[in-house]
């Protein structure tokens, strides 16, 4: 793999996630193998039994156990070439105890025995003992009934891995070759796509049989001025989706009309590759920003990365109380500012929400990995801070006596943990098209498409870029601009929020590959808004002087 390649990958994601790495996603396979049934439902409870009752022989007084199939492929191509076809299963059994008010979690790998299983609950619980000699409090674990057996599957209308290699190659092999007929110089594309076949049992009654499909169809397209070596990029508007191929199924009807041309319920790759294309060209000889303050037009292409940063994760409870801080940190979101039921965490206008029932987002499952039925709640509500994101064993510090649904863990051999749920910001309840929202700006900014960003150790002060940015003077769009970013905090950013769109505009973006803890786990996550206007926001000149 040359330079560029390399940062190609790491800048789509965290580098090492993206990279073929079968130690991280489990086996190589044909891609047949990821067609084939996997262990039958009345198996994995005879498993999961024989994990239960060892463990509440050996002491245990609470156990939940977690089968796991992930199966993911990953079709990588570069202008003319396929660079890479990955396909990897993974399969084993993780079990979690409490002994003595305390955890304790063992795994299995491609168990299919109930003798492997039930030694893994005695292994858990081994450790739970262990652990148990320096533990300062009592894990308090939130009361969950049990559901009996029930399940879950993703409303897909045609399975990823059921479309043929060829097909998805001559796809993005068709979208490369119109990028570079359209301008571009070079140009990379890729599809991820993963199905996760979950079955969760707990001693609270619960057998939970879930089945999971997420899919990712990804670009960047780089046009480079022969004169001056200079180049500039864009990378794909679509979002990350829990859905199937069907989402590459794109139907006119289901998009919107103007600069932004995609729509979450179908995704049109080789439009969007076409105007990628034409934009990096205009990018080129765009103007170059004059730094000030700006009223800003933010796009949901643009926007969910902002909520992401600035709301999804500030706002984990294990941030908030410091057991958390790889990755940018813990939270300036502390709890005496909940407590004090009246910290201004935004404008009257801004309503964020979590939900892990979407239809279509990346984090939409059934019940989570602990067995809690998943729900919508809110976060902030009128502008106030209301509540958090909490597990089983963290809402009695909240008060609360329910966990919110949101635990997860992103292999049978990691240990669940809190996780960020779909958190998004909601529409606007009056009226409103983007085009009505422009035509009341004075001097501000139109910023489609996430970009680069910069966040500190609180979740507090930040700066955002962008994919496309877009002059409005008196209500008209003047112009491309270049070298643009947003500086602001938090609390001073969403404060700053005067207008949102109705819920016609209304979008979901999302993280494929959003890393936290230590170690590393990876989770999708999607987070959804209405084009919304922020006021007064200082906007600063990225271009490197020489």
């Amino acid at each position: 793999m040359n330079r560029r390649d390399f940062l190609q990958w790491t800048g789509l994601s965290a580098g090492a996630f993206l990279l073929p790495d079968h130690t991280v996603f489990g086996r190589s396979v044909a891609p047949e193998a990821l067609l084939e049934p996997g262990v039958d439902v009345a198996v994995k409870k005879r498993l999961a039994d024989a994990a239960l009752n060892a463990a509440k022989a050996k002491g245990a007084s609470y156990t939940d156990v977690r089968i796991g199939r992930y199966l993911r492929q990953f079709v990588i191509t570069r202008e003319d070439k396929v660079q890479n076809i990955v396909n990897t299963e993974s399969y084993g059994v993780g079990v979690r105890v409490i002994v003595d008010g305390c955890w304790g979690f063992a795994s299995v790998v491609e168990a299919k025995s109930e003798a492997q299983t039930a030694r893994a609950a005695e292994e858990a619980v081994a450790i739970a003992k262990a652990n148990a000699r320096l533990m300062k409090q009592p894990v308090q674990l939130a009361p969950q009934k049990g559901f009996g057996e029930v399940s879950w599957k993703a409303p897909i209308r045609k399975n990823a891995f059921e479309v043929p290699i060829k097909e998805k190659v001559d796809l993005l092999l068709t979208v490369n070759d119109a990028a570079l007929k359209n301008g571009a110089n070079y140009v990379n594309s890729v599809l991820f796509m993963v199905n996760e076949q979950k079955y969760f049992a707990s001693s609270d009654g619960s057998y939970i049989d879930q089945d999971i499909h997420r899919l990712w169809p990804t670009f960047t397209v780089t046009a480079i001025d022969p004169k001056s070596g200079k180049f500039e990029t864009r990378s794909e508007l679509s979002a990350p989706m829990g859905m199937g191929y069907d989402y590459l199924q794109a139907n006119p009807s289901d998009k919107i009309t103007g600069i932004t041309t995609r729509y979450n319920k179908g995704y049109d790759m080789l439009e969007d590759v076409t105007s990628a294309a034409k934009h990096a060209k205009q990018k080129l000889t765009a103007k170059s920003v004059e730094a000030g303050k700006y009223d800003l037009v933010l796009d949901p292409s643009h926007l969910w990365l902002t909520i992401h940063e600035s709301v999804g994760h500030p706002l984990e409870l294990d941030r908030v109380l410091g057991y958390e801080a790889n990755f940018a940190g813990t939270s300036f979101a502390t709890l005496d500012k909940w407590k004090s039921k009246n910290f201004n965490y935004g404008s009257k206008q801004v309503n964020l929400f979590a939900d892990k029932t979407q239809v279509g987002s990346l984090g939409a499952v059934g019940w989570d990995d602990e067995g809690v039925a998943c729900k919508k709640w809110d976060l902030v509500k009128d502008g106030t801070l209301v509540n958090y994101q909490a597990i089983r064993d963290q809402v009695h510090i909240i008060g609360e006596n329910e966990s919110q649904g949101c635990c997860y863990a992103d292999n049978w051999s990691s240990v669940q943990f809190q996780r960020m749920a779909n958190v998004s910001l909601a529409a606007g309840k009056t009226p409103l098209s983007v085009e009505q929202m422009i035509k009341d700006v004075k001097k501000g900014i139109y910023i489609i498409g996430d970009g680069s960003f910069s966040i500190d150790q609180q979740r507090y002060n930040f700066q955002f870029g962008g994919q496309l940015f877009y002059e409005i003077k008196d209500g008209q769009i003047a112009g491309m601009l270049k070298d643009v970013a947003y500086q602001s905090n938090t609390q001073e950013f969403w404060n700053s929020c005067v207008q949102i769109c109705d819920e016609k505009d209304y979008r979901l973006g999302g993280s494929f590959f959003d890393g936290k803890g230590q170690p590393m786990q990876v989770s999708a996550v999607s987070h959804g808004s209405s084009t919304t206007r922020f006021n007064g926001v200082n906007v600063i000149n990225t271009a490197r002087k020489i």
